[in-house]
């Protein structure tokens, strides 16, 4: 699947996609099947720059920060109010934060880009 999200254009990931049925559709088809039903809204993404698609797709981080997230979360039923539900996770960011050492590659690219396409919701 890697082939497809980090295809160069919209056309070359259809052509992935095709490449990836014929090997795996036997053992995956319901994947696939979804993959297809939701091509439009799968490939949203190749509408940005290749920097800020890297940035899209590359969840490793975010399933990173879930887990401290749940990390602090998990072990209460229930928070007395809403503002004890914030201050857990507050607490996890601040954690996660600490570890927090490798800079995004080509992060001024990836800003410029970013004030570029939001340029009335991104301001420095």
């Amino acid at each position: 699947m890697r082939h497809i999200y980090t295809a160069p254009t919209k056309q070359a990931a259809q052509a992935a996609l095709t490449d990836f049925a014929e090997k795996w559709e036997s053992k995956y088809s319901y994947a696939i099947a979804s993959w297809r039903n939701n091509w439009d809204e799968l490939t949203v993404f190749f509408e940005f720059p290749l920097e800020i698609r890297k940035i899209i797709y590359t969840t490793n981080l975010i399933e990173n920060l879930n887990g401290k997230i749940r990390k602090y979360t998990k072990n209460k039923m229930s928070f007395p109010t809403d503002d004890a539900v914030m201050k857990s996770v507050y607490l996890a960011l601040k954690e996660a934060t600490k570890k927090w050492s490798m800079p995004i590659q080509n992060w001024g690219i990836v800003l410029n880009q970013f004030m570029l396409i939001f340029e009335k919701r991104l301001r420095l």
